[in-house]
């Protein structure tokens, strides 16, 4: 007879290492130094839910996810060096599913010593009799992943997929909504959806029963558990619920309180039933408490979630009630399309609403005589300070561009704006250390019936013109520096200068700010950031093949032709030129009474051509009577024009010599004359009226016995807009009648 523990031949051979590994309950991998899977038992293939080893990645092969890769490099780097290591990752299983997996690595040693591989034992979590020690670690990675998501849909939506399968078969989240419980949640075990008019979907109105388990845990604000239902009896919530929880076999249940601050948020509701095979079907007492637990980092994830919103929604409001309200003005030769896109949130980086909004806008700001104004800006920084900053330069430019001077100028008056506009401080001694706000900004202005296109820049990205197929940036000679950063000393009209182009008929121009082409690239380890040469690239294919589409369709693509998240806000304005002429006519009389007449005659023979309507015609003409006796009467006063004296450099002359300049001491005299520019727009005709008097009118108040001094009052009343605005050569006076009745 054999002694006790002596094994026969047929014993011994169930007992091979190959055998006991495939009867083990533990998952067991093995690598090579590089982390080549080349072994693992067929419980690691239930455990992470895919075949045997095919892929040559450990994290990959294994289902570990993208955040935890690191920390499997670490790993590795620590196992192999001869320590052992022992942690938890989240593994996204071949079905989709998420689990916690608690894992112990340890040197695989070749018999001289070395080491040659890595192996792996891994366990579900919570699912031996270690819970308590996994426990900490599992809240601690629950905290983490709930803690990086800043909107309570993503929010619930992570509490969902850490709870279902690992932890329940059926998960349901409810809300309070006005002293209403709203379902937000229902999440079942892959491949099983609740029948219609069982269980509540979601956004339904959820009312538990008073004395049901969920009522209790909501009144006495404490975790329920219902250990096994076939020991319990419950008040039902509906006849479609109980019939359902039958067929499938519901066992076992924890009801949470979202409890935070003192105030209730709603209740998340953890079930097991037979759909799923466990070595346990039933909750006890550990998990009801492992599951408060949870409750609590929940609630406070859905709290933050819930007052980010709140912000988010009140910063995006204030951003968009600065910009100019929807839809834009029509405006004749050009037509317009306006985008703005606050950033993503970036919460990995603890900004919170800073991530959201910022400073940048556009404007489209309609000037005399159907002349437009397009402003694109940038203000640095980002959150409501930046959005503040940008409404009050909004404002400011646009009282600025209602003066009719130069882009340059307008410029230039905005940058000594953001100066003022700066928070004031003091250094110790008393001396101003305040920091203006840095802005950049393009304005322009564009004169349909001219397509002249004059703008001035300070320190923004040039537009894209897409014109006959191609796309490519505006040549802008010299870019100023942004608003705000110009040395004290410096005249601001050194900084900014102007420019014009003629932009050709049926040309767009896309004038966006930075967010459009900072992009968030998408989280890839081996992918190289594009360089800026090659997002602009990127861009200009997009936008080149659907250049001839409507402006609409522009700003679309353009808002997605770059990949990855939006970093930063967006601001995106594009413009498209008539690809027809408008109507103008322009001629040039003597400054004498007699003309007044003539002026009136040609404004009637146009108005008639264009089918301007009798009323509007006869009103127009009458105005233009006003405005061009006005001009004449004021001609005799007028003074005469500066001549510039051009002399040749090139030329050299004595000092006695240089005012001998042939006709220099003559006076010269130039016959004062004035010009009529009319012109026709879709629900409008201007009239403009051009003179070398460089005064500007101003309404006067006539008396009663007065002969004049009416004239502005009456086109201050008849006419829809007036105003004038200086010239090189003087002044032009102008106005607007509207010829469709409103």
């Amino acid at each position: 007879m054999k002694r006790w523990g002596d094994l026969s031949q047929d014993a011994a051979d169930h007992l091979s290492a190959s055998s006991v590994l495939d009867h083990a309950e533990m998952a067991v991998v093995v690598t090579d130094r590089f982390s080549n899977v080349v072994y693992w038992n067929p419980f690691a293939e239930r455990l992470f839910g895919r075949p045997g080893p095919s892929a040559r990645d450990q994290s990959r092969s294994l289902g570990i996810m993208e955040k935890d890769h690191p920390l499997a490099v670490e790993l590795a780097k620590h196992v192999l060096k001869g320590g052992v290591w022992e942690g938890t990752f989240d593994v996204k299983r071949g079905d989709g599913t998420i689990i916690y997996v608690r894992a112990q690595a340890v040197p695989l040693r070749h018999q001289s010593g070395s080491v040659t591989g890595i192996v792996i034992t891994a366990r579900e979590a919570l699912r031996s009799n270690e819970r308590e020690k996994d426990r900490f670690g599992l809240l601690e990675r629950i905290g983490e992943r709930l803690a990086g998501s800043l909107y309570v849909e993503e929010t619930l939506k992570r509490v969902a997929e850490m709870l279902v399968p690992q932890f329940a078969d059926h998960c349901f989240i409810e809300l309070m909504d006005g002293g209403r419980l709203i379902r937000k949640v229902s999440s079942h075990v892959q491949g099983w959806s609740p029948p219609p008019n069982t269980w509540a979907p979601l956004g339904a109105e959820i009312r538990y029963p008073t004395g049901h388990y969920a009522d209790i845990a909501l009144r006495r604000q404490e975790t329920i558990l219902v250990e096994d239902f076939s020991q319990t009896n419950y008040p039902s919530p509906g006849e479609g619920s109980t019939r359902l929880a039958a067929e499938i076999g519901m066992t076992s249940a924890i009801v949470a309180p979202l409890c935070v601050r003192g105030e209730v948020l709603g209740l998340m509701y953890l079930g097991l039933s037979n759909l799923t095979d466990r070595r346990s079907p039933h909750y006890d007492a550990f998990d009801r408490d492992f599951v408060g637990a949870i409750a609590t980092r929940v609630a406070l994830a859905v709290d933050n979630a819930l007052l980010f919103e709140e912000e988010r929604h009140t910063a995006e409001s204030f951003q968009k009630n600065l910009l100019p309200p929807q839809p834009l003005p029509e405006l004749d030769g050009l037509e317009i399309a306006v985008r703005y896109y606050p950033a993503a949130p970036l919460a990995s980086h603890g900004q919170g609403i800073q991530t959201q909004v910022g400073g940048d806008w556009y404007d489209v700001i309609p000037l005399s005589a159907g002349r437009v104004g397009i402003v694109i800006g940038d203000v640095e920084g980002r959150g409501a300070k930046a959005a503040a900053v940008m409404g009050q330069l909004r404002a400011a430019l646009r009282a600025f561009a209602q003066d009719d001077k130069p882009p340059a100028e307008i410029l230039a008056r905005l940058d000594d704006w953001t100066h003022s506009i700066a928070t004031p401080e003091w250094d110790d001694s008393g001396a101003d250390i305040s920091v203006p706000p840095i802005v950049t900004c393009q304005y322009l202005v564009y004169d349909a019936w001219s397509r002249q296109l004059s703008f001035a820049n300070a320190g923004h990205a040039p537009p894209l013109l897409l014109v006959d197929g191609t796309c490519s940036e505006l040549e802008i000679e010299e870019v100023g520096k942004p608003l705000g950063v110009r040395a004290r000393g410096i005249n601001a009209d050194l900084v900014y200068k102007e420019e014009t182009r003629t932009l050709p008929a049926g040309a767009a121009l896309l004038l966006y700010t930075d967010g459009l082409v900072d992009r968030r690239p998408v989280r890839d380890a081996d992918a190289k950031p594009p360089s800026d040469e090659e997002t602009l690239a990127t861009l200009f294919g997009k936008l080149i093949e659907i250049s001839e589409d409507s402006v609409e369709n522009i700003a679309d693509a353009a808002t997605v032709a770059v990949p990855g998240e939006i970093d930063d806000d967006m601001a995106i304005l594009v413009v498209r030129s008539a690809r027809d002429e408008l109507d103008v006519e322009e001629r040039t009389f003597p400054a004498q009474p007699i003309m007044v007449g003539e002026a009136r005659r040609m404004a009637a023979e146009a108005f008639s051509g264009w089918n301007v309507p009798e009323e509007r015609a006869e009103l127009a003409c009458l105005l233009v009577s006003e405005v061009v006796t006005n001009v004449v009467l004021h001609a005799a006063n007028a003074s005469v024009p500066r001549h510039e004296l051009m002399v040749d450099t090139t030329v050299p002359f004595s000092f006695e010599d240089s005012w001998d300049v042939p006709g220099f001491e003559d006076e010269v005299v130039t016959e004062k004359e004035f010009t009529l520019r009319l012109r026709r727009g879709g629900e409008s005709v201007w009239v403009e009226v051009f003179d070398q008097d460089l005064r500007l009118p101003r309404i006067r108040s006539a008396g009663e016995n007065d002969e004049g001094g009416r004239g502005l009052y009456l086109v201050d009343q008849l006419a829809r807009r007036w105003g004038s605005r200086p010239t090189r050569e003087g002044k032009a006076v102008w106005f607007e009648i509207p010829t469709k009745a409103r």
